[in-house]
């Protein structure tokens, strides 16, 4: 980590917030817990026990890894339905092979990001590619599932495959910081990913003692989640360490800093931050679907049962019932 990176970070875009800017309170600091997702890969919870309120469009995200996998162990996730949001998969380091029940698919390493929008609903499945489990190696990233607004829940599923050279690349203004802007925007500079719902996506990098002042719209919210390293968050520079989400206020500015000393094992501070506008919309989750109310969800779980969401394409003359 990370994957996609330069040598010289002065020869890119600098943004700063301007002075004139309030800056983002920070309401609070949460710790991801661990766990296990799919077929038994480790995974850190990063929105648990924070409030909706404070995360919407946001419904979830899930740190995977970081974790360097022994031959035969490397891990994914089994066929699954989704419906009712987007998905997006964040690959920084290591390999993914996705297919779904529309032909969509593909692979995404090393700074590539998978954005799925399920809509009505589909089948899809996650794997490592098979000379990945049989060398084992490295697999760390993220996967944040974004809602839909009721009007875009029932869209056709579609398909983005973003690589990690197509991210703007920006930075602060002493270069002591570089920014990913993934989806969204950061003061002009437009990422790739095409989004229904209006967010901002970016994985920072901030070298030990460095400082980033952004600019942040006032009608999204704000969220930071760290990926590795230690350092602080807001104006009043709250603590914040691996496996952290800081919450932000209102304001047109967030601050993020990383320490000057670093752990041996991470020698930055890396940090995703997200901002969004809130759907507010009523919201019911289970499972694979996110809808607006529990009449859309039984429907969903109906479909899904009845075969609407799609069949498992065969593979080398597999069938779902293995014939």
């Amino acid at each position: 980590m990370p994957a996609v990176t330069v040598d010289n970070p002065l020869t890119l875009p600098r943004v700063a917030a301007t002075a004139d800017a309030v800056a983002r309170p920070v309401l609070g600091v949460t710790t991801a817990p661990s766990g296990f997702e799919g077929e038994g890969f480790p995974v850190r919870r990063a929105f648990a026990g924070i409030h909706y309120r404070h995360l919407d469009p946001f419904i979830m995200m899930d740190q995977m890894g970081e974790v360097d996998y022994p031959a035969g162990a490397p891990k994914g996730t089994p066929w699954h339905p989704h419906r009712g949001f987007e998905t997006v998969t964040y690959i920084i380091d290591g390999t993914f092979i996705h297919q779904d029940s529309n032909g969509g698919g593909g692979t995404i390493t090393n700074g590539d990001t998978q954005w799925m929008t399920a809509g009505s609903g589909l089948l899809h499945i996650e794997t490592p590619p098979e000379s990945l489990v049989k060398s084992g190696g490295l697999f760390h990233g993220l996967q944040l599932w974004v809602n839909l607004p009721a009007k875009d829940k029932m869209k056709d599923p579609r398909y983005q495959d973003i690589r990690g050279g197509q991210v703007q690349l920006l930075t602060s203004p002493d270069g002591g910081a570089l920014l990913r802007v993934i989806a969204g925007e950061l003061d002009g500079h437009q990422g790739p990913g095409v989004t229904h719902t209006p967010i901002t996506m970016i994985h920072a990098t901030l070298a030990p003692g460095a400082e980033i002042t952004l600019p942040w719209s006032e009608e999204y919210n704000a969220l930071a989640y760290v990926l590795a390293g230690r350092g602080s968050v807001g104006a009043e520079r709250r603590p914040i360490h691996l496996g952290q989400t800081a919450v932000f206020g209102s304001g047109s500015s967030l601050t993020v800093r990383a320490d000057e000393k670093q752990d041996s094992n991470a020698p930055d501070l890396e940090v995703v931050l997200l901002g969004g506008q809130p759907i507010r919309e009523p919201m019911v989750h289970y499972g694979p679907f996110v809808m607006n109310t529990r009449e859309e969800l039984q429907q969903a779980f109906d479909d899904f049962q009845k075969g609407r969401l799609g069949t498992i394409p065969a593979v080398h003359g597999m069938s779902e019932g293995g014939l």
